[in-house]
């Protein structure tokens, strides 16, 4: 039998053709239990789910015209974590599979390389893994809720469909942004990723935010901005200072009816220009959230995603090999794909399993890489009235989780830190 395979989806086209030898894009899901993980149990946890989601147990082939996914012949098996969060995905590695299952103690990892999925099908993932792994050790029932998936159910196709090409807009939305402010440091030269968590309470977060008259995201994203325009601050004068712009992932099936657990998400970059005056952080949260606001609307989104989709349309570019098209890809990426932002800051909102995985399930967090041109990066999510702010860089300075954290204490949120600093 022949092995099932599958087109990149639109945003995952680019992911393979820009990787390095010293990265890849990958973000990981996580959860930590009430009790030691059992990786036995774990690993027929994780077999149970391959017909359920069989886009998922892939690997990354190279054709003479473009990468794609194909059904691995050999199986993910789960490891215990190691180093840090996110090593490197190598080309050898993605060729065999491309996702990690890891545990470490209570803690139940999944890294995905991004051509797989995106936030949103990470967290589809993780929770049905996990919720098979309780049923399976404990002999519950768990309802299919939220997030959580029947590994019986064979899977719809619509949770495999390029959600990009069905949602683009008939006209392209304009991609010319000016080059942000890009935070620099002395790199890690073994690749290792410094990882600080601070915990909130999230009725706390909530509560500063709304003094704002904003959304959580857009209240962590001003801190940030601030942030980030203090420590330009120190290193450039007024006239040679650059925009601070934060990037924002928009989850597009909050906007378009897809239920794809592939990649259906862009990314806004939101912010201000530093030269043309300063900001306290109420001018900060102002212009985010209304700047997101007029622009994460289906149509103007729609734009954006014909913008992504057109590149495919071209006859030269899809018949040119695919060497050729790595090229065009990077320098594409190089002007457009990270130039325009500083970092991300990527909040997944609230993580709701099941009532019946609570006693179970003590912790849940999510942390995306950092990109390539840029060291740091933010990522978000709460969990049971917890939230949890990942910040991870791949340099020694750590003077920006400094700022933002003690900003946040500042402000009436006190925050819990734990590092795995060396």
């Amino acid at each position: 039998m022949p092995k099932k395979w599958y087109r990149l989806d639109t945003a995952a086209l680019i992911f393979p053709a820009i990787s390095r030898r010293d990265w890849s894009n990958a973000f990981r899901f996580s959860a930590t239990l009430s009790e030691p993980v059992d990786p036995e149990i774990l690993e027929r946890a994780l077999g149970d789910l391959k017909k359920r989601f069989p886009s998922f147990f892939v690997r990354l082939g190279q054709g003479l015209f473009w990468y794609y996914l194909e059904e691995s012949s050999e199986p993910v098996r789960v490891m215990p974590d190691f180093a840090y969060p996110l090593t490197f995905m190598s080309r050898r590695e993605l060729s065999r599979n491309c996702l990690r299952v890891l545990f470490y103690k209570n803690r139940i990892a999944v890294e995905f390389f991004h051509s797989l999925t995106d936030g949103h099908g990470g967290s589809v993932f993780l929770a049905t893994l996990v919720a098979r792994y309780l049923e399976l050790k404990y002999g519950i029932d768990i309802p299919c809720e939220g997030p959580v998936r029947d590994p019986d159910e064979p899977p719809p196709a619509a949770e495999t469909e390029d959600s990009f090409l069905k949602y683009a807009a008939g006209s392209a939305a304009s991609e010319n942004e000016p080059k942000a402010y890009r935070l620099r440091g002395s790199r890690e030269p073994d690749g290792f990723r410094h990882l600080t968590t601070g915990t909130v309470e999230t009725q706390v977060l909530l509560d500063a935010a709304h003094r704002y008259g904003v959304s959580a995201t857009a209240f962590l994203a001003a801190v940030m901005a601030e942030s980030v325009i203090a420590i330009q601050a120190a290193e450039r004068p007024p006239k040679r200072q650059k925009p601070v712009r934060i990037t924002i992932p928009v989850d597009l099936r909050k906007l378009f009816p897809s239920s794809t657990v592939r990649n259906f998400a862009l990314v806004l970059n939101v912010g201000v220009d530093p030269r043309f005056g300063s900001y306290t952080l109420e001018d900060l949260c102002r212009v985010i959230w209304h700047t997101l606001q007029a622009e994460a609307t289906p149509q103007n989104m729609a734009g954006m995603i014909a913008a992504n989709v057109e590149p495919q349309k071209i006859t030269l570019l899809r018949l040119a090999p695919v060497w050729l098209k790595n090229v065009v890809m990077d320098l594409v990426y190089l002007r457009r794909g990270e130039g325009g932002g500083c970092l991300n800051v990527s909040n997944l909102s609230v993580f709701s399993l099941p009532e019946a995985m609570a006693p179970y399930v003590t912790r849940a967090e999510f942390i995306i890489g950092p990109q390539r041109s840029y060291p740091h990066n933010c990522s978000v999510l709460s969990y049971r009235g917890k939230t949890y702010i990942n910040m991870i860089r791949c340099i020694r300075e750590s003077e920006l989780e400094r700022l933002f954290f003690s900003r946040l204490v500042e402000l009436g949120i006190p925050v819990d830190i734990e590092t795995n600093r060396r």
